[in-house]
């Protein structure tokens, strides 16, 4: 550092002013500076900063995956908010549970970052005990978690404002498919569903198990099967609440298959509102994971200079229906259907 000063003609204090981006260099400056920082093939040693400072501007991820339109969007709006603040990323895969088990053991993002984003995880009771002990925030994000810090949509309000939604267009027989084998997201799942059975609570209609079911997420034979469980109860849905909008295009797909007319006999709703949802027009509960990593970002960054935030903050984020044309009035019964075209003949 004290070589680049010396070139452009500056101290070392604005070297290292400039070289972590503060606004307080002028243009003339900073152009002076990076040029000699290029010369002689200078870069910023983290390590040895985090020496003097004991910080490593670096904040870590932990994700369950990678392989998802929720993560893709959150991660994508978190990483250059940390950019811009001078920070890295670092981003803890945990697909399998060898994998997760290994982290929890050794807890490599230990002395390795300034705080750790949890991304939609269901934590054992132990394994948000060992991350207490860190000595770093850590914020939760896409959950819940009490006494800590938390940037979550709520998905009981979202699912009962959807079920809701379906029964305002008159329908009762509301089926709800879930997702199995989507490691660390059972925590959105088990709370959607929990806002339908209170909606449907709330409206009179009673509970019935059967038209809760349970499908994999990317696969069209397992949305057919579940599918084929609603279609042969002796009373089947006349509206299909899907928990995310994946699971909900499959059953499109299938029913359309089978030449059943969406809505024209069944409404379907989603629950995301993936760019998937605008290109099937399909009607879904709207959440937007950009906006929560955003401010899962700017959370950390608060925490990770401590300036009187708030340690057990909660940050809770809108979610809304958006109407398409997957959804419309229940339609009337095959013998209603009957009685009403005999009256209107001559």
């Amino acid at each position: 550092m004290a070589d680049v000063a010396e070139r452009a003609g500056v101290s070392t204090s604005t070297v290292s002013r400039t070289l972590r981006g503060l606004s307080t260099v002028s243009p003339e400056v900073r152009a002076r500076v990076e040029k000699a920082a290029r010369e002689l093939n200078f870069a910023v040693s983290r390590q040895a900063a985090s020496l003097v400072t004991g910080r490593t501007g670096t904040v870590a991820v932990l994700v369950p995956t990678l392989n998802s339109w929720f993560m893709g969007s959150a991660l994508s709006s978190l990483a250059p908010l940390l950019r811009a603040a001078g920070m890295q990323l670092n981003v803890y895969e945990i697909p399998d549970m060898a994998e997760r088990t290994s982290f929890f053991e050794h807890l490599p993002a230990r002395r390795n970052a300034d705080a750790l984003l949890v991304f939609s995880f269901d934590l054992t009771d132990e394994e948000t005990a060992r991350l207490d002990d860190l000595g770093m925030p850590v914020i939760y994000v896409s959950q819940h978690v009490d006494g800590r810090p938390s940037v979550y949509v709520d998905d009981v309000a979202g699912a009962l404002h959807g079920t809701r939604h379906l029964l305002n267009l008159g329908h009762r027989r509301i089926a709800f498919v879930q997702t199995v084998g989507a490691s660390g997201f059972s925590f959105s799942s088990n709370e959607r569903l929990l806002g339908y059975q209170q909606a449907l609570t709330e409206a009179g209609v009673p509970l019935d198990a059967e038209l809760v079911v349970s499908t994999s997420v990317g696969s069209k034979r397992a949305a057919a099967e579940s599918l084929g469980t609603l279609l042969s109860l002796r009373e089947p849905p006349t509206a299909i609440f899907a928990e995310q909008d994946e699971v909900a295009v499959a059953l499109i797909w299938n029913l359309r298959k089978t030449q059943i007319p969406v809505p024209d006999r069944i409404s379907v709703l989603g629950f995301d509102d993936q760019p998937l949802a605008d290109w099937f027009d399909l009607s879904t509960v709207a959440q937007s994971p950009s906006d929560m990593g955003r401010e899962a970002g700017e959370l950390a960054l608060k925490l990770i200079d401590d300036s009187g935030t708030e340690h057990e903050r909660h940050v809770v984020l809108p979610s809304y229906v958006i109407p398409r044309s997957t959804t419309a009035p229940v339609a009337p019964a095959r013998g209603e259907e009957d009685r009403e075209k005999g009256a209107s003949s001559p």
